[in-house]
This record gives structure tokens, C-alpha cells and sequence, in this order.
């Protein structure tokens, strides 16, 4: 007949893996399928309004002019991305720009050639963000 131990007679070390098997057993039983149930998402789509539906959908953009490349910083290979947020009205004016990162002298240029850019008409006013690039070796 095999011999059966309790736990009271098992080492110090195979006692300590033996009660971390148990927890993560329970953990895994209990608490897994708790946190499964919290990532489903539900099963009826959100309510959209036009306006938050004209937000998501890109505008044609009619009228774009290039932002200046600052003499010195272009010397100097000074470049990068510019991050703009967007407001356009419905009538596809650049309302609002709000500089979100960047170099501010390039920043400042970008967001002075945004400004007359014009975009197609849309029933909302929408906000976008936009990347403008700013390449030295062009």
C-alpha cells in the first residue's frame, strides 16, 4: 500500500510549494473567471449622435498650405513632428488649433499654416488631430 503524508509531515520547503500550488489553484478558480467576465464587452452598441458620428469620420481636406521651415532650424537639422488638436467648424474652417507637442518654433509655424487650411463642409463642427512633419532633408 502507498504510504500517504499530511502536510504536517512534509519539509519546510516542499510545505511552502506545496500551499503556493493551493493559492494560485484558488486563485485561478475563483478570481480568473471573475475578471474574464469584467473584459466582455456588452452585447448592445452605444448610442451615436450625428455630431459625435461626423467626429470620427475624416474630412476631405480642399485647401492645404505648407507650414514654413525656419531658415535656422533647418541649417541646423532641427525637425520633427508637430501635434495639433483641431477644431473644424461645419463649413470646414479651421476654428481652434491647440499645440499638443513639439517644438514650439515649429509648433508655431505649423499652427499658423493649419489655420488656412479648409476642409470640406460636414453637418457638425469636428476635432482632429494632426501629425505635421517637419524633415530637414527635404
Amino acid at each position: 500500500m502507498p504510504s500517504t503524508k499530511n502536510i504536517t509531515s512534509l519539509s519546510g520547503y516542499t510545505r511552502s510549494l506545496w500551499l503556493i500550488a493551493v493559492v494560485l489553484g484558488l486563485l485561478l478558480t475563483v478570481v480568473a473567471p471573475q475578471l474574464h467576465a469584467e473584459d466582455k464587452k456588452p452585447d448592445v452598441a452605444p448610442k451615436t449622435d450625428d455630431a459625435a458620428a461626423a467626429n470620427r469620420t475624416p474630412r476631405k481636406l480642399l485647401k492645404k498650405v505648407d507650414p514654413v521651415y525656419p531658415q535656422d532650424l533647418k541649417r541646423r537639422s532641427i525637425g520633427g513632428t508637430v501635434k495639433l488638436d483641431l477644431k473644424i467648424s461645419a463649413n470646414g474652417n479651421v476654428e481652434k488649433i491647440a499645440i499638443v507637442g513639439g517644438n514650439p518654433i515649429l509648433a508655431d509655424s505649423a499652427a499658423q499654416a493649419v489655420k488656412k487650411w479648409q476642409y470640406a463642409p460636414a453637418g457638425a463642427s469636428s476635432t482632429m488631430l494632426l501629425n505635421v512633419e517637419f524633415n530637414p532633408n527635404h
